[in-house]
């Protein structure tokens, strides 16, 4: 059975009775199968499952006071039932006062200058609010391994590099991209699109697609030209589209191994996000 915690205390109640090794599955809440994979993933390679659910003011415009946060999706009956049925141990679901019972945190994890770049230029302060959080959860929860998708590549790097500048002891474990049948990355603010937008966002991992497929033909990417793709389609503003190494988040000129394409696009007023790597022709 799931142990439902939402209070800290009750939270490492419940994590003292867990036997082996424990996984970390972080989420906002909002669950769909890209979730689900994470979740598998963490039961096939340790003994418990850990699943938090906080949509975190932390990372969002304003600390939380902006319409982002409050639409957010937020359906935690849903959430638990499905993590029930995948046999998650224990579903940690605080509230803000919680999590932060003096209110706002007087001691930051800083993401430095890997939190500034791309999503961060847009979202100042956002990879700070991510990085305090999740250091949070390794500290109640001290986990063996955690799970995060690559979908969010620059959340990933952060975190990766954030578990090796600080010395947590466990290990981060990337897990690739869930798509719909439609090639769209699952999202949590999928569920904001109507019919309309779902088919207009399809530009995004198509054009990704493109520059995947041209490196792998050993053709020049044109950069440019899958920007003004994305700028010249309709209902579609493009926020950014980089090539950048996937561990550092630096540009990069040359495909190869830890080579991104990553992009964001607002379309129906929802924020997507999505990347491909780019790999040279094979020998």
């Amino acid at each position: 059975m799931t142990v439902v915690a939402r209070t800290v205390a009750q939270l490492r109640s419940a994590v003292a009775d867990l036997q082996g090794s424990v996984g970390l599955v972080p989420t906002m809440g909002a669950l769909h199968e890209g979730h689900g994979r994470l979740v598998s993933l963490a039961a096939e390679e340790n003994s418990s499952v850990v699943v938090s659910i906080f949509v975190n003011p932390l990372q969002f415009t304003d600390l939380g006071d902006c319409d982002d946060f409050r639409h957010y999706p937020r359906d935690l009956d849903k959430d638990v039932a499905f993590l029930e049925k995948l046999g998650v141990d224990v579903v940690f679901a605080p509230t803000d006062e919680a999590m932060y019972p003096d209110g706002l945190p007087q001691v930051w994890v800083r993401a430095g200058e890997m939190g500034e770049r791309l999503e961060g230029a847009s979202r100042p302060g956002h990879f700070d609010g991510v990085t305090t959080v999740v250091a949070k959860l390794f500290q109640l929860i001290q986990p063996d391994r955690a799970y995060f998708g690559e979908k969010d590549a620059q959340q990933l790097a952060i975190i990766q590099r954030m578990v090796m500048d600080l010395d947590f002891p466990l290990q981060i474990r990337p897990v690739p991209i869930i798509r719909g049948a439609d090639g769209l990355a699952e999202s949590s603010r999928n569920q904001h699109l109507t019919p309309e937008a779902r088919e207009q966002a399809l530009v995004l991992p198509r054009t990704l697609a493109a520059l995947r497929d041209r490196a792998a033909a050993g053709d020049p990417l044109d950069v440019e030209g899958a920007r003004e793709a994305l700028r010249s389609a309709e209902g579609v503003e493009l926020d950014h589209l980089e090539v950048v190494d996937a561990a550092t988040l630096l540009p990069v000129s040359e495909v190869g191994a830890g080579a991104l394409a990553v992009a964001a696009i607002h379309v129906g007023g929802t924020r997507l996000i999505d990347n491909v790597r780019l790999l040279p022709p094979r020998a």
